[in-house]
């Protein structure tokens, strides 16, 4: 049996495995040391190897879905071996195999897989071409079948695999690549993503001889990609992926750019400090399944550039606002109100689909399938007649429509109320199967035959008290008291000896027994026969379902925001396609929820106001609406209504936020070092069609620097990268750049004092703030009132002496196209300067443009400046 077990864990390599022993699933050596330690398991020995005891550790089969969810959230995979063999018929150790292998990336079980979130597997690979490297990845959702890749810069994966998400990601042995903790890694040979074992692979699978019909004939770094991704997913599942029917194309610039920062600050499905909840998917998501709570997390994160599709999210959403002429909304529910209630009766179809595919679909779900089959006619004529016409969402109601025989397959095979597994018996319903039906009569309809041999026997005998029992250990016995053993025939066998009573058996009760107890064998052995059939009956009808299911989950989706908007007085935005955001009477969509009255604000974003200048407080809101800005942009690019009085939402391209303070420590990064990167980022990828929220940057350093720094970023976002942007910031001396650069506007967040202390206003109002309240704000966290005193005082004597001391001059004026931060720490000396290698070395430096320089050329210029100094 050891021979046996590793050579199965060979195969099993550096996964756990799972072997089956009868009752339950074992572990030994290694395996069962890691596993005692993850789980729990009291770590026992078996045997010796070498003379050293072998570590053994094992879980009970009836419970092995339990303690597979607890190692996949550990990042662990598990492999899975049965016992295929007959117990009877070997010789030796019964014949066993890996069935599938469990890896984080690679889950399908219910038990398993969070109801609302989608767990996908990813594969990445860079490749070198035409002394050129080419990112690609590949990603599969296991649950639904979706197969999809994209390709970018190497420089972009680390936003692409954090828009994608994967709970597992595969690369080549020799690919650096790291990813967050919540992602199991792992690496593949090479060779799996080379161009050509890659192409067989797919070739193979889809049943082609190329993949240009699948758009990739020029994205061979996708094709390695997704080929070894492939590749690694059959090998877990032991069988082929009947499901997985087409491979989908992303191409760049199709949805609006989040990284990681945006992704983290914008708390779209995660607050800050890691929480399911309060996010904006938690706020929004009043799904009645679990596939539109996964779709809507997805558009949440996938927010679209074109407007098209954007479009039609809209008209469908306000068509399920708009009942049909001639509903009554007085004496019945809303429309709307009765989707969502038919809803609720639908089941998971997307995974049941994939289920069936992968042929491990449990009969309770196929009974909820059966039973949501019923409601799908009704669910789909409401669509269609209870709505204000919209060809979009007609559509999706026609993909609700599935063939007759599939309900009537379903009504007649599955029992009302089945059992939760196959091997319990009781799945099958009565009147399905003649033999089946023959079988279960034999097995339990047993009574009229024993009544009637009880009574014969009584007769035969003259025992009055004799009985005819049954048990599970012993089977069918005749009873006799000791005191009329003697009365008992010849034909008697004794069974059992009691204290009180002789147990007996008859050459007739036996046979009696031995029929009936195979029929429940047999009976187990067909049902589970005919479960099988079923199971390849379905298997045509899997595309189908899983079309109906993306129709329910789109139209479930959209129902949750409609319910949104109209609960919460939403508004739909128009979209231009302009780089402009204009919003009246804007709110933050899940702050709103959580205070009692929150104060709507304006923002007006276009071509002539590029930046908005945004002082005030601390407390005073400044982050809030920054935030609900970005949020309403985002949803906008949904194609949700938005929390506004009134918006016009222009093309964007990417979302930046600079906000909040962090470190990497880990990383050898202060949290100043942290503010600097996340701002050289938005410097080198915004552009005119971006939405750049900064909030305090500069704070991690001397008053001078930070200032010199603050107002450098501000100007090259003003006017290099003429981002859309909102600047937070507390350095007063900011609000003059208006002054020197057209497209920053001056904003504040009011504030006032009163007799109790200061009084928050979250106002935006025109115009720089008059001051920032800091020890006000101090006061009423709870600093001590002598320390607040003593830094009233201070504060007085600093401002009076910067009273009469010459100020830091910031706004000397530069040329158009020179770099600001080297005009703010070097400036140019006067023009009278009487040193003549001073004013040549002026006259050189005032001729050249930084933006411009190849390194090639910065170094040339820098030899030429050493040699006029020398």
């Amino acid at each position: 049996m050891m021979r046996q077990y590793l050579r199965l864990k060979e195969e099993a390599g550096s996964h756990l495995l799972f072997y089956r022993m009868g009752d339950f699933y074992e572990m030994f050596y290694e395996d069962a040391e890691r596993a005692a330690r993850l789980l729990n398991l009291t770590l026992t020995k078996r045997g010796t190897s070498n003379g050293a005891p072998i570590p053994m550790a094992g879980v009970p089969f009836h419970a092995m879905e339990g303690y597979l969810a607890r190692l996949v959230a550990l990042g662990e995979s598990v492999a899975i071996c049965e016992q295929i063999g007959e117990p009877a018929a070997s010789k030796g150790p019964v014949e066993r195999q890996i069935v599938r292998i469990v890896t984080p990336g690679t889950l399908t079980d219910e038990a398993l897989l969070p109801a609302k979130a989608d767990r996908l597997i990813a594969a990445a690979w860079v490749m070198s071409q035409n002394r050129s490297k080419t990112a690609g990845v590949a990603w599969m959702n296991l649950a639904n079948g979706d197969f999809a890749v994209t390709s970018c810069d190497p420089e972009m994966l680390d936003t692409e695999l954090h828009r994608i998400a994967p709970a597992e990601l595969i690369f080549p042995e020799q690919q650096p690549l790291s990813m967050d903790d919540s992602t199991s890694t792992r690496r593949m040979p090479a060779w799996h993503f080379e161009l050509d074992n890659a192409q067989t692979a797919l070739q193979s699978h889809f049943g082609v001889d190329s993949m240009a019909g699948f758009d990739l004939a020029d994205q061979p770094a996708c094709i390695g990609a997704a080929g070894a991704l492939l590749h690694y997913v059959s090998r877990t599942q032991s069988q082929a992926l009947s499901h997985i029917q087409s491979l989908r194309v992303e191409r760049a610039g199709q949805y609006v750019v989040l990284d990681p920062v945006t992704r983290k600050n914008l708390e779209i499905t995660q607050t800050l400090s890691g929480e399911d909840s309060p996010t904006l998917f938690s706020t929004l998501d009043h799904c009645q399944t679990p596939m539109g709570s996964r779709l809507l997390r997805y558009w949440l994160h996938h927010p679209l550039r074109d407007n098209t599709p954007v479009v039609e999210r809209q008209g469908i959403i306000q068509s399920l606002l708009s009942p049909a002429a001639g509903s009554d909304q007085f004496n019945a529910p809303t429309p709307l109100y009765a989707l969502r209630q038919t809803l609720r009766k639908i089941p998971d179809i997307e995974r049941i689909a994939t289920r069936v595919a992968l042929r491990s679909v449990r009969p309770r779900e196929l009974a909820s399938l059966r039973d949501a089959m019923q409601v799908l006619p009704a669910l789909q004529q409401h669509l269609l007649s209870s709505f204000q016409a919209h060809a979009s969402l007609s559509a999706l109601a026609h993909q609700l429509g599935l063939e007759d025989s599939l309900t009537t397959l379903l009504q007649q095979a599955i029992a009302a109320e089945p059992a939760l597994m196959v091997r319990d018996g009781g799945v099958i319903a009565d009147g399905f199967d003649d033999t089946l039906d023959e079988l279960r009569r034999l097995a339990t309809d047993s009574g009229e035959f024993l009544v009637a041999l009880e009574a014969r026997e009584r007769e035969r005998t003259g025992i009055a008290n004799l009985r005819v029992e049954f048990n599970r250990v012993h089977g069918f016995f005749i009873e006799v008291s000791k005191g009329q053993t003697d009365k008992v025939p010849d034909d008697y066998r004794r069974r059992q000896t009691l204290k009180n009573v002789e147990r007996y058996i008859t050459p007739e009760l036996k046979s009696w027994e031995d029929k009936v107890l195979s029929a429940q064998d047999r009976s187990l052995a067909r049902e589970k026969l005919l479960y099988e059939q079923l199971l390849d009956t379905l298997a045509p009808h899997v595309t189908p379902l899983s079309a109906c299911a993306q129709a329910l989950a789109r139209i479930d989706a959209l129902a949750a925001l409609a319910e949104h908007a109209m609960a919460n007085d939403w508004v739909a935005p128009q979209l231009s396609e302009n780089a402009a955001i204009v919003i009246e009477q804007g709110r933050h969509p899940v702050v709103e929820h959580s205070i009692e009255r929150f104060i709507a604000n304006d923002c007006d974003l276009g071509p002539d106001r590029r930046m908005l200048l945004i002082t005030g407080p601390n407390m005073g809101g400044k982050s809030t609406y920054m935030r609900q800005i970005a949020l309403i942009v985002l949803l906008a690019r949904v194609g949700s209504f938005v929390p506004a009085a009134q918006a016009t939402i222009g093309q964007v391209d990417r979302i930046f936020t600079r906000i909040g303070a962090a470190d990497d420590l880990a990383g050898g990064r202060s949290t100043f070092m942290m503010e600097m990167t996340e701002a050289a980022a938005i410097l080198a990828a915004s552009t005119p069609q971006s939405l750049v929220l900064m909030d305090e940057i500069g704070r991690g350093t001397s008053t001078y620097d930070g200032l010199a720094l603050a107002w450098a970023i501000a100007h090259r976002l003003l006017t290099h990268n003429q981002a859309l942007t909102l600047f937070a910031t507390h350095y007063f001396e900011i609000t003059r750049l208006p002054d020197e650069a057209a497209g920053a506007v001056n904003v504040h967040l009011a504030a006032a004092e009163s007799a109790s202390g200061i009084v928050f206003l979250h106002e935006v109002q025109p115009g720089p703030a008059s001051r920032s309240y800091g020890i006000q704000v101090a006061q009423r966290a709870g600093i001590p009132a002598a320390v607040i005193r003593h830094a009233g005082r201070e504060l007085a004597r600093l401002e009076s002496a910067g009273a009469t001391q010459p100020q830091l001059d910031l706004f000397s004026p530069v040329e158009p196209d020179a770099d600001l931060a080297e005009a703010l720490i070097a400036p140019p000396p006067p023009t009278d300067v009487a040193d003549p290698v001073l004013t040549e070395l002026h006259n050189t430096l005032k001729q050249v443009d930084p933006d411009t320089l190849t390194p090639r050329e910065a170094l040339d210029l820098l030899y030429k400046l050493r040699a006029q100094l020398s």
